[in-house]
């Protein structure tokens, strides 16, 4: 896997201080992606132990919250062996911070057709906080909206969602 961007101090993709891991990757290509760039899957750096060590290093201060993921696309097959093996160091590592995961996939879309498929989507939605879902469609960008970039677009809870069985949005 490759990586766009370590962002060590992120405000803007999850509650409070937070870091971000953008990986590269993604098919959707939505109109209007802020990260096209990242749509490449030779973008950016070389994803490693040191980089995931960095990213560990990075999360282990008292005032960062967690980590999101964000893309290109960290549900990407490519990419998810990666993601999963992070999301593994953290829950064992720093249980503590939060994990906010980005997609374009819809939520429904992954555990009717990936889930059972691909042998990291269930680990990592196992393990991840929140899950912003639905790809960003330009037509219904609205800047007021609260971590996503447009209407379609849910926060989910997966922590309630896991436990309820349905879907459960995350509105703190």
């Amino acid at each position: 896997m490759k990586y766009a961007d370590i962002k060590t101090v992120d405000v803007a993709n999850g509650p409070g201080i937070r870091v971000s891991l953008f990986v590269s990757g993604c098919r959707h290509k939505c109109k209007g992606c802020f990260n096209y760039d990242a749509w490449d899957f030779d973008f950016g750096k070389e994803y490693t132990s040191e980089t995931e060590d960095y990213i560990l290093d990075c999360l282990d201060k008292k005032h960062i919250k967690g980590l999101t993921f964000l893309g290109g696309e960290p549900l990407e097959p490519e990419n998810q062996e990666a993601v999963c093996r992070l999301i593994r160091r953290i829950r064992q590592q720093l249980p503590e911070k939060n994990l906010w995961l980005y997609t374009g996939f819809t939520y429904e879309y992954l555990m009717e057709k990936m889930v059972d498929r691909l042998p990291y989507t269930k680990d990592i939605l196992d393990n991840v906080d929140v899950l912003v879902d639905g790809k960003y469609q330009e037509d219904l960008k609205d800047v007021r909206l609260r971590f996503r970039g447009s209407a379609n677009q849910r926060l989910i809870d997966l922590v309630q969602t896991r436990e309820t069985k349905h879907v459960t949005l995350w509105d703190q």
